[in-house]
This record gives C-alpha cells, sequence and structure tokens, in this order.
C-alpha cells in the first residue's frame, strides 16, 4: 500500500460511513418553552422559526369612527408594538403588533411580513394585563415557528426565571 493509500484511506472510510450516524436536526431555538405536542403537530423540524428578544415596546389605544357609514360604528382599537432584534439564525424579524379583540370567538392567524419585518399575532382582550405584566417586569422572547403541514406556533414568553 502506498504512503498516498494509507493516507486518504482514513478519509474514504469516513466518507462511507452511513448518513445515519450524522448528528441530528437540532430543534429550534426555545424549543423548551412549547407546549406538549400531544397531537403531533410540530414533530417535524420547522420550516421558518422568527425569534425575537423584545427591546422595548408601546401600547396605543385608538378612537375611530367612520362617518360614512349608517349607524355610525364606534371603534377603539388596541394594539402593542414590540420592537428588538432577531435571535435565531436567518431570523429577520424586526417588529411584533400585537392586536386584542374583545368580540371575536376566533383569532386571526399570527402571519410574518417578511417585507416589513413584522410578525402580527391576535390575543383576545384577557390577555392584555398577562402581556403587560410580562413586558414590565421579565425578558421577553417572541417566537413564531411554521411547519410543512401548515401548522404555525407563535408566542410570546419569558426566559427561565429564578421563583422567589
Amino acid at each position: 500500500m502506498s504512503r498516498f493509500s494509507r493516507c486518504i484511506a482514513p478519509f474514504l472510510l469516513m466518507a462511507s460511513l452511513p448518513l445515519a450516524a450524522a448528528p441530528a436536526v437540532t430543534p429550534p431555538l426555545h424549543a423548551q418553552f412549547l407546549p406538549a405536542d400531544d397531537l403531533q403537530l410540530r414533530a417535524e423540524v420547522p420550516e421558518q422559526q422568527q425569534l425575537m428578544l423584545v427591546t422595548s415596546y408601546s401600547v396605543v389605544v385608538g378612537s375611530q369612527r367612520q362617518s360614512n357609514q349608517q349607524p355610525i360604528p364606534v371603534t377603539s382599537p388596541l394594539l402593542v408594538r414590540l420592537k428588538g432584534k432577531p435571535m435565531s439564525q436567518g431570523a429577520t424579524v424586526r417588529q411584533v403588533l400585537i392586536s386584542f379583540d374583545g368580540e371575536s370567538k376566533s383569532l386571526k392567524k399570527p402571519v410574518f411580513d417578511s417585507k416589513t419585518r413584522t410578525l402580527n399575532l391576535s390575543y383576545p382582550a384577557s390577555q392584555y394585563r398577562v402581556i403587560m405584566d410580562l413586558l414590565r417586569n421579565d425578558t421577553v422572547y417572541v417566537q413564531f415557528l411554521t411547519y410543512a403541514n401548515g401548522h404555525i406556533w407563535a408566542d410570546l414568553h419569558t426566559g427561565s426565571v429564578r421563583a422567589r
């Protein structure tokens, strides 16, 4: 066996090993904050993950009256705008708009707009206080995951916090 063959043999052996020996695909960052997946909706690796650390927020309480309709509807939208920095590989999210709905029986699905780098979330009005408490008292992350089966997951969560 030539000297070249002896040097290259270990590399050829490594290259011939089955791919199953390769390391498994890593789960998304912050996977530990996801609830149990009893229905196996998140069994696959997500197609997209947007993970953002919230650095600032603002609250907008609007008043809107559309005078060209009869009867004249008056609405008061409540919106929380979160700004932050992307944390996951490939993430481009820069802001999150949270709207609160006190009337609908179903919420709009989470949507990420890659052009504006904005994630739109909708929560029931009853969650406003919970979200504001998180923002005031803890480090908050926003997570958005999409899967090939059409499943979408979005959440706001804190990091691990020590009990007092």
